[in-house]
């Protein structure tokens, strides 16, 4: 089983359970043609389709993962079903309804990393895949046998950076030295300044910040926890943040003072101590 760790985990159910393993050798992209979020395209898959992939990628990079990637995943069509059990990772991006506007900087960034750790953990080519069931990276339109009833899938402009940006810069970063085994040292934060910040932030001007360094490490822990949206990280733990440390604590079992009152969304040593654990991060007094 193999899960990204950047990503928010919404698994989806049954498949995660029934479907097929593969050995991935492929990574294809996609655009999903809508301008969905990972919580939004999780949604729709779990109700509506059977044409799921690996991955989802919104505008601002971040990334939800919804099967292993040792799991079959039913978009690329036969790129999934070979006799070998080979198969291919997918990843969908948001994208306007014409899938005519390229990829963010952001989505460029998130896709690049991803395909670096899938270089790393399934040994893909660093290449552009030169058939439809040799090892490397490619878009959903260029193999017929991806895509039986042909499609123009992520669209001209993102083909076109998928050639001169995506695949140069994987290979670039793939080329550099891995983190160390054990990777490096766990960030710490101090619990007197994330509760100094709770107190401030929401009180200074757009963009104020206490902590800023601690507070994002917190708030990327919520992110991943699938509390708190990506446009929220952004080292300040206002209004925004804090019903987000709220659902949290409910996690933990804590509980308004009145029976029927939701947690008071403000951490206490318990509460962020098991969001460290769960997020990796550590936490000092």
């Amino acid at each position: 089983m193999a899960w990204y760790k950047p990503a928010v985990r919404l698994e989806l159910q049954p498949e995660s359970r029934e479907q097929p393993t593969i050995r991935p050798t492929q990574l294809i992209f996609h655009s999903i043609v809508a301008p969905w979020d990972e919580h939004r395209l999780y949604a729709y898959w779990k109700t509506s389709t059977s044409l799921e992939s690996h991955f989802g990628v919104d505008f601002d990079g971040s990334l939800g993962q919804f099967l292993s990637t040792s799991t079959r995943a039913d978009a690329n069509y036969q790129a999934n079903r070979r006799p070998d059990g080979s198969g291919a990772i997918s990843v969908e991006s948001a994208s306007n309804t014409r899938a005519s506007d390229p990829w963010t900087d952001d989505q460029l960034d998130a896709l690049t990393d991803l395909g670096v750790w899938a270089h790393r953990t399934h040994a893909i080519q660093l290449r552009a895949c030169r058939s439809a069931s040799e090892s490397g990276f490619g878009i959903h339109r260029m193999f017929p046998q991806w895509s039986p009833s042909g499609t123009a899938c992520p669209g001209e402009k993102r083909a076109a950076q998928f050639r001169a940006e995506l695949l140069p810069e994987i290979i670039k970063r793939a080329g550099k030295p891995a983190t160390p085994p054990g990777g490096t040292k766990p960030p710490t934060v101090s619990l007197a300044h994330i509760q100094a910040a709770q107190r401030r932030d929401p009180g200074l001007p757009q963009g104020g910040t206490t902590y800023k360094a601690e507070a994002l490490v917190v708030e990327n822990a919520l992110y991943r926890a699938s509390l708190l949206a990506k446009r929220w990280v952004d080292g300040s733990l206002g209004s925004r943040t804090r019903p987000a440390v709220s659902e949290w604590q409910e996690r933990c079992g804590f509980r308004g003072r009145q029976p029927g009152q939701p947690a008071d969304g403000y951490f206490g040593k318990e509460s962020l101590t098991r969001l460290g654990t769960a997020y990796g991060f550590t936490v000092k007094d």
